[in-house]
């Protein structure tokens, strides 16, 4: 009522002089415009007018009320409220007569059935008005979203990464026009590549202006190619300074090392990832506060390693809290379930999407941003290290397996199973395979021993890949900085006895003479022992003599 009652200009007749009167023309003698008068919906005189019967004179009127004195004030001597289904929509306010009579009981009678008839009128304009006004600024308003929208699908990635034996996909829907969720690819010189999924709080418009100053924030943050830690923490610090209040970042940040299938990551309070191998799924969990809440968080870093076949999910929580017609979750169980049993293709999105479908039924009115980000390691590529590990002389080169070994005592043992598994469907004779299990196994112990110093949270990397003519067992440990002998002094008893020789020694001479190539190289970060071995038939009795 109130825009309705502001946006009325009374008319009126004005009194004047006779000297005034007779120097204007017919037409202007007749009406003069008053300016328009403000009533606000708690104005007094709206129920006073809401009750009247008809017209009435303002002069008799006793009410505190503003728009009373701006009445008066105007020079309205009557006024004749236009109501329309309960609703005060107007005024038709009158001056004194020209003839300096008073109103006659016919003239009241005559204002009254004007005002009857006027009222529905006079409320059909208005509501015509309004609506092209709301029609107006809906119309600004989606064009505005329009451009937001475009705007907005400029900064995710326009095309995929193109990466020799891996395979990525991506799918983005916000629940309104513009969202607050974004994925993005940062390809780093060194051949690494970043992955970043992130979810601001609310939606729409908001949102979307916090995702696109964090996608900068982060791709500032990590320019320099540093740990995922270290990236989440200086975004965090840059973002908090300016982030509206109430509001905060999701955030996952995680490098890929395509060569090796090495991924280290850190979590900034997003949804854990889930990681498919061999028909089942599991979580990667590292802690962190979402960004833009404190400043100086600390993000906890892990890492994995991805062997052919295995699959990456990143996602938003728009897919797990979806709900059915029932008010059912989608879930987090459900989708970990199956990104288990459909995890090991390359069309995981397109699976998943049909399951929200089939789950959400007909009609879903989207709650939240849908966001997913799939990376599968299809170990069609050639083995690549660019350690000085690499260069076996074979060409072909597939990923077997590989996975994180803790750094404790006796998990030697369980790299011999691993490899065991991994090179049995090979047809590699017995004995060669006892071999190398043997110098895995001491590789993996001196590994765990000197490289990491027996810390669990530091575990050595084995990777086994083979080829048409060869296997070779990387194993890899976080002890770099100080290059790896290549060659090993022959250990004699006699002159370890004699303190001649050091008493160790033994693990790298036993490890050369088991396998059929032995190559060690070392960076700032690693050392990285690779036990080469033929698949060819060969005479196993001369070979362990």
């Amino acid at each position: 009522m109130a825009t309705l009652l502001q946006s009325m200009k009374r008319i009126w007749p004005t009194r004047k002089t006779s000297e005034t009167v007779e120097s204007r023309k017919p037409a202007e003698r007749l009406r003069q415009v008053a300016p328009p008068i403000d009533i606000a919906p708690d104005d007094p005189i709206v129920a006073y007018f809401l009750s009247a019967p008809g017209a009435v004179e303002v002069d008799k009127l006793h009410l505190d009320s503003p728009a009373l004195h701006a009445l008066r004030a105007a020079g309205v001597t009557l006024a004749i409220p236009l109501v329309s289904q309960g609703e005060l929509v107007g005024l038709l306010n009158l001056g004194p007569r020209l003839s300096e009579q008073d109103y006659s009981p016919d003239d009241r009678g005559l204002l009254n059935t004007l005002a009857t008839q006027a009222a529905p009128a006079v409320r059909v304009a208005q509501l015509v008005r309004e609506q092209q006004a709301e029609a107006r600024t809906r119309e600004r308003t989606e064009q505005e979203l329009r451009i937001a929208r475009i705007i907005q699908q400029t900064l995710l990635p326009q095309e995929l990464p193109q990466l020799e034996g891996w395979q990525f996909g991506a799918y983005y829907q916000p629940a309104r026009a513009v969202g607050g969720d974004f994925y993005d690819f940062l390809q780093f010189d060194d051949g690494r590549l970043g992955l970043v999924i992130g979810d601001v709080t609310d939606k729409g418009v908001p949102a979307a202006l916090v995702m696109a100053t964090t996608r900068s924030m982060l791709r500032t943050a990590a320019q320099h190619g540093d740990s995922p830690g270290e990236v989440l923490e200086r975004a965090n610090n840059l973002l908090c300074p300016d982030i509206p209040p109430k509001m905060f970042v999701t955030c996952l940040y995680a490098i890929l090392d395509p060569a090796t299938g090495r991924v280290q990551y850190a979590n900034a309070g997003h949804d854990l990832p889930y990681v498919s191998h061999n028909g089942a799924s599991t979580e990667l969990r590292a802690t962190g506060m979402p960004l833009g809440l404190m400043p100086d968080m600390h993000y906890e870093e892990k890492e994995m390693h991805m062997a052919a076949g295995d699959t990456l999910l990143l996602y938003s929580d728009g897919l797990v809290e979806a709900h059915n017609p029932e008010r059912d979750m989608f879930s987090f169980p459900r989708l970990m379930a199956l990104v288990g049993q459909y995890g090991n293709t390359g069309a995981l999105i397109e699976y998943l999407l049909n399951e929200l479908r089939s789950f959400t039924g007909i009609g879903w009115e989207q709650e939240d941003d849908v966001t997913l980000v799939t990376l599968q390691h299809t170990g069609d590529g050639h083995m690549n290290d660019r350690s000085d590990a690499n260069h076996t002389g074979d060409e072909g080169w597939r990923v077997l397996d590989t996975w994180p070994i803790p750094s404790a005592p006796g998990n030697e043992r369980d790299a011999m199973r691993h490899v065991e598994a991994a090179v049995r469907e090979l047809g590699l004779p017995e004995k060669r395979i006892e071999r190398l299990k043997t110098a895995v196994a001491e590789a993996t112990m001196n590994a765990m021993e000197h490289g990491n110093q027996y810390r669990e949270d530091m575990p050595v990397e084995v990777t086994v890949l083979s080829s048409a003519h060869q296997v070779a067992v990387r194993i890899r440990d976080s002890g770099g900085g100080q290059p790896v002998p290549m060659q090993s002094q022959t250990p004699d008893l006699e002159a370890k006895l004699a303190e001649e020789q050091t008493p160790r020694g033994w693990g790298l001479f036993l490890i050369r003479n088991l396998v059929d190539e032995l190559r060690v190289s070392s960076d700032e970060s690693h050392h990285t022992v690779e036990l080469i071995m033929s698949r060819e038939e060969e005479d196993d009795a001369n070979q362990s003599a």
